[in-house]
C-alpha cells in the first residue's frame, strides 16, 4: 500500500511540474495560478516557504483572479518549482 501511495504521489508531482512549465492563468501577490489536468494549482512565489500550507491565503487571492475554490478538496505538494497548493473536485 505504501508503495502505491508513493507511486501515485510521484505521478501527481510529475503532472504538476509539467503544468507549472506552461503559461499561468493568473498571478496574485503570493501565488502563480495554473490549470492542470488534476485541478487548479497555486504555486507559492514568495522566498520564504510557510511552515503550514497557506490554504486560506490562496482562497482569498484566488478570488482576485476569478477562482472560487472554497468547495474544492485541498492538498499540497513540494515539487522542483516549490510549494504547490492543489485544489480539485
Amino acid at each position: 500500500m505504501l508503495v502505491d501511495m508513493y507511486s501515485s504521489n510521484l505521478t501527481i508531482n510529475t503532472l504538476l511540474e509539467e503544468a507549472l512549465n506552461e503559461p499561468d492563468i493568473g498571478t496574485t501577490s503570493r501565488f502563480r495560478w495554473h490549470a492542470t489536468a488534476i485541478g487548479i494549482a497555486a504555486l507559492w512565489t514568495e522566498t520564504n516557504t510557510p511552515s503550514t500550507p497557506p490554504f486560506e491565503d490562496a482562497l482569498q487571492e484566488g478570488l482576485t483572479v476569478g477562482l472560487d475554490l472554497s468547495r474544492e478538496e485541498r492538498e499540497f505538494h513540494q515539487v522542483e518549482q516549490g510549494l504547490v497548493l492543489l485544489f480539485h473536485s
